[in-house]
């Protein structure tokens, strides 16, 4: 049986690491409240605009929407996956990885590069692939105007036919314990599914091209922004849920340490009373 000073020593450091994943549940509690707020706010104006776009897809005509819709054969393929910087937080990083090797295998032969958005990302793609670009700052100033010259950068590696398609891999988000991973096909444009006769009830003002012109890229934008939206906050679910689990796994071990110590404890004080009692029978004799 261990000795008493190391099962001390045991229960401190185990005690020290639940203080230590109580206080950041506790943190990532807070945060995740604030980051869920903002996608669930931001959904509705997202998926419309998204839906707005998909139904003009078929009216696409000109330099104005063509050059986002062009379904040119698949060459170059460019991922952009988001993870998150620190981890600590689950399989949430983990999952994205994974996906992300799937995604190439189904791409098999062809070339595929990647942009990391979470140094996570950037950390393990870049061992054995081609990581264009890391974006991990991203996360330290999250605003639309940061996300939307990524987005504008990914748009333009598209139109100058350096890519023939764009992924995004990214965590979204469904409560504290769940988190879904989504891989959504950024560029070319994916036209909606069956009837879209609705377009025709839009009236535009002042033309359709010029309508149509400011509505792609603005809803591109959107859609990458509502996906790091999505991830931040999975990102925040998933740590806490981690740390929940952490610490009642540190209080578990802890109680037991605590038993391990009283038994070994107790032993050692019975083993000293029969050492007296043994010496006095001695003494008598």
């Amino acid at each position: 049986m261990a000795n008493l000073k190391e099962i001390r020593n045991r229960i401190a450091s185990v005690s020290s690491t639940m203080q230590i994943t109580s206080a950041m549940k506790m943190v990532s509690a807070a945060k995740l409240k604030k980051a869920q707020d903002a996608i669930t706010a931001m959904r509705p104006y997202s998926d419309k605009l998204t839906e707005l776009l998909q139904s003009l897809s078929a009216s696409l005509d000109g330099d104005a929407g063509s050059k986002f819709a062009d379904n040119r054969p698949v060459h170059k393929v460019l991922i952009v996956a988001i993870t998150s910087n620190r981890g600590l937080c689950g399989a949430f990083n983990t999952n994205i990885i994974k996906q992300c090797s799937a995604l190439m295998e189904t791409y098999a032969g062809k070339q595929v590069d990647f942009v990391a958005i979470g140094k996570k990302a950037n950390d393990s793609l870049s061992k054995q692939n081609t990581v264009l670009a890391n974006h991990s700052n991203v996360f330290e100033d999250l605003t639309f105007d940061n996300v939307a010259q990524i987005a504008e950068a990914l748009m333009e590696r598209f139109t100058e036919g350096e890519y023939d398609k764009i992924e995004v891999v990214y965590n979204k988000f469904k409560n504290a314990a769940t988190q879904i991973v989504m891989t959504e096909q950024f560029l070319p444009i994916v036209p909606m599914e069956g009837d879209t006769s609705g377009a025709s009830d839009y009236i535009f003002e002042p033309s359709k091209p010029e309508i149509v012109a400011q509505l792609i890229p603005k809803s591109l934008k959107t859609q990458l922004y509502k996906s790091i939206r999505d991830s931040f906050a999975s990102e925040h679910g998933a740590r806490m849920t981690a740390m929940h689990k952490a610490t009642d796994n540190a209080t578990e071990l802890r109680d037991q340490l605590k038993l391990t110590y009283n038994k070994a404890r107790q032993a050692a004080i019975t083993n000293e009373i029969l050492e007296i009692v043994g010496g006095a029978e001695a003494l008598n004799n």
